[in-house]
């Protein structure tokens, strides 16, 4: 196929990449060489091939008089193609999800009486599946060491970590040496915290100081950090044990990684969702105490809801991200996946908080397990959701029913979402165009056509006017999203009903996952976070996996989201899930 908007005149087999990327005005829609009457197609052939992109039409007058300007383009584009741009780089435009005139929720800041841990189990399998607050109120009452509960986790990372394909790279020697360090300090009288001596797993796109982070993808598979991630930093101060970086699809998509494919625990022939597939198979086989994922559109609510772990999405800016790999700038965020929603609230208080370094990070309040009345919280949903959805589904309405809280019908922006497709996407060419232009995305284990490789050489065709009208109906789903949001405290809504992933990712609100039960399924293909069993297949084999739910929360309100969460799973009563493969 010729590709004529090139201003090079020949097909993409054979043609060295960098020539070809260095020609695309990712500035305008005219791509062409600087001499592109000489090596080329006309001017005017050029202009009106092009013009398609744009979704305008000009005249040939108007065509003509472009010209000169559209050298200049080609001009500024092959300057900042040629651009070796570190990672970390953020753009000049930063979003904030925060509106004018936007004031924090007001809440009483009166502690609920936490709850209290039962007696220690005597086998390592019940210990490795307790709550991470059980753990550390466990270890705070001195029931287990510091380094017995890391030996548990790493003998079960050496057993199911590579049936799983969940582990990029383990850090045994290094969890037992921080392992003994704390419980010198526990012995000595001094108690660093709630997470004092709990095992973590980090997910493979967050920087260690000497060790392989290598996001997942083959062209970095011997790229080591050169310093901590600033949650890493806090994590340790605050007595976390890291275990292990664990797997991630490549560049933060899917999960597929350059060593295999993460395995879902409940049915290994099954990836676990993505990106945070690792950090999400982990937790679900009882590899650690709470593990640290990322999410730019889905990448904590699907694995966690394939793998039956809860999941936390913070508020866009809540937590820093300086030292994580930069997909998406302006929708990147740092959560957590763990056990249960009480696990959440000591792992946000540790990471709350700008670093000085993160532009898009913020100072914001964090009411710590606040008081939430039922009867005066107002969950906003939709009948047809749960009409239409499972029997899962349905199970957690009637839990949020039965814990008393208020269930108010509401109405989502009528926008299309679709005009906000090419964001993520664009983004992501530029954080990655030194990746395009050099040909090493080949290098990268998926090349299918939704694959990141074929995706981000699409995107060197996006005009900019495009991508700057799709922010501004981006800021008017965020102005209509915000009348919606007034009226409630939270929104109860299957995974991907009404468009809620996007439309909370794209506002930059917070999200917390709720495992909801288990069902007979076939074995799944994709990522989907949220699939329907439907009509099965006659002698298809079946496999008991969980299912989940989404409560999306008012922006900087975590806290109140956790304990809306923690009253539903209450009321569900599920008690530990506990994969087959967990328990072999």
């Amino acid at each position: 196929m010729l590709f004529p908007c090139l201003g090079l005149g020949m097909t993409m087999q054979g043609v060295d990449r960098r020539r070809v990327v260095a020609g695309l005005a990712l500035a305008g829609s005219a791509t062409a060489a600087t001499g592109w009457a000489r090596t080329g197609p006309s001017a005017a052939q050029i202009a009106e091939t092009c013009q398609p992109l744009t979704g305008l039409n000009f005249t040939d007058a108007e065509q003509h008089q472009m010209l000169g300007m559209i050298d200049d383009i080609v001009e500024r584009a092959r300057a900042t193609a040629a651009l070796d741009l570190n990672n970390a780089l953020p753009p000049a435009e930063l979003f904030d999800p925060r509106l004018p005139g936007w004031q924090a929720t007001e809440r009483a800041l009166a502690r609920r009486r936490p709850p209290v841990a039962p007696p220690i189990p005597r086998d390592a399998e019940s210990i490795a599946f307790a709550p991470a607050w059980q753990l550390s109120q466990w270890i705070a009452g001195r029931k287990i060491s510091c380094r017995a509960l890391t030996d548990i986790y790493l003998n079960r990372i050496a057993l199911y970590g590579p049936k799983l394909e969940c582990i990029a790279t383990a850090m045994a020697d290094r969890a037992r040496e921080q392992a003994d360090l704390l419980d010198r300090e526990l012995w000595g009288g001094k108690w660093r915290g709630p997470l004092h001596g709990l095992p973590y797993g980090l997910k493979d796109l967050i920087d260690v100081a000497g060790v392989r982070t290598a996001w997942g993808a083959a062209p970095y598979r011997n790229r080591v950090a050169d310093s901590d991630a600033t949650i890493v930093e806090r994590l340790r101060e605050a007595g976390a044990v890291l275990l292990a970086k664990t797997t991630c699809g490549a560049i933060a998509y899917g999960d597929i990684w350059y060593g295999g494919r993460t395995r879902n625990p409940w049915n290994i022939e099954e990836g676990s969702s993505g990106s945070s597939a690792g950090s999400a198979s982990a937790v679900a086989a009882g590899l650690c105490a709470f593990a640290i994922g990322t999410e730019t559109m889905g990448s904590i609510v699907a694995p966690s809801a394939r793998c039956g772990t809860v999941g936390l999405r913070p508020t866009f800016g809540r937590v820093p991200r300086t030292g994580a790999m930069a997909l998406c700038w302006s929708l990147d965020k740092v959560g957590v996946l763990a056990r249960d929603a009480a696990d959440m609230a000591d792992v946000l208080e540790v990471f709350n908080g700008s670093d000085g370094v993160d532009p898009c990070a913020v100072d914001a309040p964090l009411a710590v397990a606040p008081a939430v009345d039922p009867r005066e919280t107002r969950l906003g949903y939709r009948p047809e959701w749960f009409a239409q959805g499972l029997e899962t589904d349905r199970a957690a309405l009637d839990a949020a029913r039965q814990a008393g809280f208020q269930l108010v019908e509401i109405d989502l922006p009528d926008i299309d979402l679709n005009l906000l497709g090419s964001l993520v996407v664009t983004e992501a060419a530029a954080a990655f165009e030194t990746l395009t232009a050099s040909g090493q995305d080949d290098l990268m284990t998926w090349q299918d056509d939704i694959a990141w490789p074929n995706s981000w050489r699409a995107m060197q065709f996006q005009n900019a006017v495009g991508y700057v009208q799709a922010q501004r109906v981006r800021r008017q789903l965020m102005i209509d999203f915000a009348t919606t949001m007034e009226g409630v405290d939270a929104i109860l809504h299957p995974n991907d009903a009404g468009g809620l992933l996007a439309i909370g990712n794209h506002c930059g609100y917070p999200a917390l996952v709720l495992p909801t039960g288990t069902l007979e399924q076939p074995t799944r293909t994709g990522f989907a976070s949220h699939v329907a069993t439907g009509d099965i297949p006659q002698g298809a084999a079946l496999h008991k996996v969980p299912y989940a739910v989404t409560l999306t929360g008012k922006l900087f309100d975590e806290p109140a989201l956790l304990e809306i969460g923690a009253r539903i799973s209450e009321k569900l009563a599920l008690g530990p899930l506990i994969p087959p493969m967990g328990a072999r």
